[in-house]
């Protein structure tokens, strides 16, 4: 199987899921999606050997996770403690990462995902211009939105 790469908004709801499904319509930063998202993305992510996460979408994960009152904020962290400690963290120098032509447009994070998904690793995200760039670059690429909207029409 596969490796998986994901992007930091599908890591706030993986987490914040993990931690209670019904959180997910409590927290701030998770307005669009729904219970039913995160059992997608689960599934979705059930079918890959490993998760690769970076330093930079941890950074932003983290400070996206913090959108909620205590005590379920705690227990967000706790789960995402947890997860930081099993997932497969790989660093790629933001020198390397801000030399991708991609870099203006997307930024830091999103190149640094790009560089992380080269080869047979696969990048989940549910950022249009990233999946496009990824594409674009010839990489293995899902958009999480097209799931999304699949499952609406089933």
């Amino acid at each position: 199987m596969r490796v998986v790469v994901i992007d930091s908004e599908l890591l706030v709801l993986l987490v914040v899921g993990i931690a209670s499904r019904e959180y997910i319509s409590r927290h701030r930063r998770l307005r669009a999606y729904t219970e039913a998202d995160f059992d997608l993305l689960s599934d979705l992510i059930s079918r890959y050997s490993e998760i690769i996460v970076t330093p930079n979408t941890l950074t932003e994960a983290s400070n996206l996770l913090g959108y909620v009152n205590e005590p379920i904020k705690r227990h967000v962290f706790d789960v995402f403690r947890k997860f930081i400690g099993i997932s497969g963290e790989t660093y790629l120098e933001s020198k390397l990462a801000s030399e991708r032509d991609e870099f203006v447009r997307l930024g830091l994070t999103d190149s640094v995902l790009l560089k992380a998904s080269e080869g047979d690793r696969v990048l989940v995200t549910a950022d249009l211009d990233l999946y496009l760039a990824a594409c674009a670059s010839e990489h293995h690429a899902v958009n999480f939105n097209h799931l999304r909207e699949a499952r609406k029409t089933v």
